[in-house]
């Protein structure tokens, strides 16, 4: 089911199936209300359940590296060198305590690379058996991988805000500038064409939601047809009509 999808249902829900062309609630606005809900089921579900399901989960293929100093002040190195994403991670849904990346390891998606807190790194030294391994952390929006000398690239899924932001990193449908940027194509996702990222059964949870409270409120606000840029005492008062004094 598409985004598209889900947000005409709800118009046609509140509607009663006689929606028409001068409609007056924005379905932009919709949509924005779907994202948000869905990110507050998904964390209600996983802090009662502890499970990710695969049907809201999302892949980011392949993430490009280059090795950086460590310091995060460009004036005063550390001599410590450590690899960066090149690009940003979309923002990730908030869980209890940590964050909603569900796997992070080579290409191949099988191998993962141990998620640590940032502040660990400086210990690492002194583990005497698994000091010599990769350990992945995050810093701001970006990944860092330590011990992952000539690594070009990593795989990273979870579960993501914006289901649309992790279309820019579909590295099969973009395309690379003559400087080596790479742009993702506008079109490798659409509203009214991709799949969106939530299962059926939590669906019904949102449709409950919205139809209880924004969409209810949106429905029943007056509009001003009478363009005095007030709302007009009623509903009903078609714009050749004056209401009475």
């Amino acid at each position: 089911m598409t985004l598209d999808e889900i947000a005409y249902n709800l118009l046609n829900l509140i509607r009663g199936g006689r929606s028409h062309n001068d409609e007056n609630i924005s379905l932009d606005q919709i949509k924005f209300n779907i994202k948000h809900y869905r990110a507050m089921f998904i964390r209600r579900d996983y802090t009662k359940n502890g499970f990710v399901s695969r049907h809201v989960e999302q892949d980011l293929g392949c993430i490009f590296l280059e090795p950086v100093d460590a310091s995060q002040c460009c004036s005063l190195p550390s001599t410590c060198i450590v690899y960066k994403s090149k690009r940003a991670i979309p923002k990730t849904i908030r869980y209890n305590f940590e964050e909603a990346i569900s796997y992070v390891g080579d290409i191949t998606g099988a191998n993962t690379i141990p998620m640590i807190n940032s502040n660990a790194i400086q210990w690492l030294p002194y583990d005497k058996y698994t000091k010599h391994k990769m350990k992945a952390y995050m810093i701001g929006n970006y990944i860092y991988v330590y011990n992952a000398e000539g690594l070009e690239a990593i795989n990273l899924r979870g579960v993501f805000e914006d289901p649309k932001d992790v279309a820019a990193f579909d590295l099969c449908d973009g395309y690379t500038t003559k400087d080596g940027t790479l742009v993702p194509n506008p079109q490798c996702y659409e509203d009214s064409i991709t799949d969106y990222p939530i299962p059926m059964d939590m669906l019904a949870l949102i449709n409950q939601g919205i139809l209880a409270g924004e969409l209810t409120l949106l429905a029943s606000t007056m509009s001003d047809i009478q363009n005095d840029r007030m709302q007009d005492p009623s509903s009903h008062i078609s714009p050749q009509q004056t209401p009475k004094q």
